[in-house]
């Protein structure tokens, strides 16, 4: 009971009868009170709808439960008018001991009041119309505590987003974010790419007629990766599972685990791809849709095929096989959680976030991709296997979030020297010199970053001079003449640098031209161009330390930015991967897997090995992929009759497949001359 009505029990309401009456008589006969007295009060919906003078609904009706202390002190004032027995001591006593009091005690005290009136009361009377008025503020009450909750939460969400929008958070003097959070933090909202593009198009035009549909829609589980599809399989136990391996400084390190069951399909599909033939992952699908290589591999075929929607249902599928073997403790947001590439368990999860991002960068989603893309640094940021440090600056310019770009640059540089890739080296400028093109910032903050991307673009293009002519062929820009005809910019600068560098500059060029199309980037790229041709003139210091950088270093790029390459498919870079990256085959589900693996279990070996055929033997198996000499290997290889037998049986298969081949073979008869005039009408 609220403190409220304990008031008007003892204080207003005195001389009136208990709680327990359902209605209470104004009349002067006390009879009927005390007929209907201690029976059950009478239903709510069952009150009678007399003129109010007449019956009076249960007080503890017409009083609510929640109210606000403004109300509670608003009563406390017209109470005071009403009855002086209200701002007496023993009423201040009494609201002092409220909390104290039971319902049994209040339902003592009410009927002690109705024992104590002999006649009627004149506060009954007067307590009617502050009743009535009770009585109408309950309806409002629940629409303005509905208005005020809403508000509250539109306090809340607008919190959250002060808090989480880096425009909002308090920036520092170089223009660089003084978030608190890690810097590879992931936020669970922007790994979903239906958020980014209701704030493109809206929330009508992304989502239609779903929300009707997902009523009827049977329940599945909501993941953070990806959103579960109707027309996908219904899911059941895959095998895999993700075991804690232990845990270092407070990080965390996990691994993904494949049961006996899962291990056996994964024979089956490396059968099925050294067969050629994706008609036999299809069919291996069919019987486990959720097998994460078959999905990677097949959805490199879908790509291949132009069929680029199947192509990305398949990473989905796979994103969610692998998240719901996920480990209780495993966090995608908190980038303290390690997974180890050297296990072949754990590539797939990878390549499926890699997969995936760039599908989300395609489709025009370059916030979600950057979210994935820090996701994938956080899972191993010292080995970075997939090497997305090539690939997070053009993500970060796209999304405009240049405060992340030049927040990474500088926390990161000093030891990681991420000044000495020419992507960074680029970018960080290009990303200073947004900041400063924006107006709302404070124009000391906007100075200070014009400063720094006028001296890291001297400093990038000095490093780097073989980017400058190849970025403004690619952006359609004709250089003057003191630029197209100084060699420090010339064809000699791409000539001389060795093909690890070129590859770099080769992959930056082709990714990231496209921002620097901007009239204004141009403008603000032309003068220093100049100042470096008058430094190299000059003979500044810079300019021959550069070089003899670039002499040392970038010898032989490392696997992870092979693979990065080949992920990529960027044909600038392609065709700048050295002949023994190109000569061994590459798997879409495991590229250029790492030389020191730690292998779990493996493959058992092959009945048959083709290796020992003949050349005849290979030459039938190209043609009938099914085709085996030496059929099923008897394991009493002593038996001399045994052998004879095989070989009777090989030699029968092979003249069974040359008659199947040259019954199979038809002849096209040339056209007949003997009429060349032709009997049909051309008209």
């Amino acid at each position: 009971m609220s403190r409220r009505a304990l008031r008007r029990l003892r204080g207003e309401q005195r001389g009136q009868e208990g709680p327990g009456l359902g209605e209470l008589g104004l009349g002067t006969d006390p009879g009927p009170e005390r007929a209907r007295e201690g029976g059950p009060p009478p239903a709510p919906g069952n009150r009678p709808r007399g003129p109010p003078r007449a019956a009076v609904s249960n007080r503890f009706e017409l009083i609510p439960a929640e109210e606000s202390e403004d109300e509670a002190a608003a009563g406390e004032e017209r109470l005071s008018e009403q009855d002086p027995a209200g701002g007496s001591p023993q009423g201040s006593r009494d609201r002092s001991q409220d909390r104290a009091v039971t319902p049994s005690e209040t339902r003592g005290d009410g009927e002690r009041g109705g024992q104590e009136a002999g006649q009627p009361d004149r506060t009954l009377a007067t307590s009617n119309k502050p009743r009535k008025k009770k009585k109408k503020r309950k309806t409002k009450k629940n629409s303005a505590g509905e208005t005020v909750e809403d508000n509250d939460l539109e306090d809340i969400e607008s919190l959250l987003e002060r808090i989480e929008d880096p425009r909002l958070a308090p920036q520092s003097q170089g223009g660089i974010s003084t978030d608190s959070r890690p810097l590879l933090y992931v936020e669970h909202r922007n790994l979903n790419p239906e958020n980014e593009l209701k704030r493109y198009f809206g929330a009508r035009a992304v989502l239609g007629d779903q929300r009707p549909r997902q009523r009827q829609r049977q329940y599945v589980r909501s993941m953070w990766l990806t959103a579960p599809k109707n027309t996908w399989p219904r899911y059941s136990k895959t095998g895999i599972s993700m075991q804690l391996l232990d845990t270092r400084r407070g990080v965390q390190h996990f691994t993904f685990e494949h049961h006996r069951e899962y291990q056996q399909v994964q024979f089956k599909f490396l059968d099925a791809v050294e067969s050629m033939d994706p008609n036999n992952i299809v069919l291996l699908l069919q019987m486990n849709p959720y097998h994460v290589d078959s999905l990677l591999q097949l959805s490199d075929v879908c790509r291949m095929q132009e069929d680029q929607e199947m192509a990305r249902d398949l990473i989905e599928r796979a994103l969610y096989s692998l998240e719901c073997a996920f480990h209780p403790v495993f966090s995608l947001t908190s980038g303290t959680c390690r997974l180890d590439y050297r296990r072949p368990e754990n590539r797939a999860f990878f390549l499926a976030l890699f997969k995936h991002l760039m599908f989300l960068e395609k489709r025009g989603c370059p916030r979600t991709a950057l979210e994935f893309c820090k996701l994938i640094l956080s899972l191993d940021p010292e080995d970075d296997p997939l090497c997305v440090l090539l690939l997070i600056d053009f993500l970060s310019l796209r999304a405009r979030e240049y405060s992340f770009l030049t927040r990474l640059f500088q926390e990161w540089e000093s030891h990681r020297n991420l000044s000495q890739l020419p992507n960074f080296a680029f970018s960080v400028p290009l990303a200073y010199f947004l900041l400063s093109q924006q107006e709302e910032r404070p124009e000391l903050e906007r100075g200070q970053a014009r400063e720094r991307a006028a001296r890291l673009i001297q400093l990038a293009l000095i490093m780097f001079p073989s980017v400058l002519m190849p970025l403004l062929d690619h952006c359609s820009v004709q250089p003057d003449a003191r630029v197209a005809s100084h060699p420090f910019f010339g064809l000699n600068a791409q000539i001389s640098q060795s093909p690890a560098l070129n590859q770099l500059t080769s992959l930056y060029v082709g990714r990231t031209h496209a921002l620097w199309k901007d009239p204004a980037v141009m403008a603000w790229l032309e003068p220093h161009v100049h100042e470096v041709l008058r430094m190299v003139d000059a003979r500044n210091a810079l300019v021959q330390e550069a070089e003899h950088k670039r002499k040392i270093r970038y010898q032989s790029a490392p696997r992870n930015i092979y693979r990065h390459i080949i992920l990529s498919e960027m044909k600038e870079a392609t065709a700048a991967l050295p002949l023994e990256v190109t000569s061994q085959p590459v798997m879409g589900f495991d590229p250029l897997p790492p030389l020191d693996s730690i292998v779990s279990y493996t493959r058992p070996e092959r009945l048959s090995h083709p290796s020992n055929e003949s050349t005849l033997s290979l030459f039938f198996r190209s043609l009938l992929p099914n085709f085996n000499l030496q059929g099923d290997v008897r394991h009493d290889g002593d038996d001399e009759a045994g052998a004879a037998q095989d070989l009777n049986q090989g030699v029968n298969r092979l003249m069974a497949a040359m008659r199947d081949m040259l019954a199979n073979i038809q002849f096209q008869e040339p056209p007949r001359e003997d009429n060349p005039e032709g009997d049909g009408d051309w008209d």
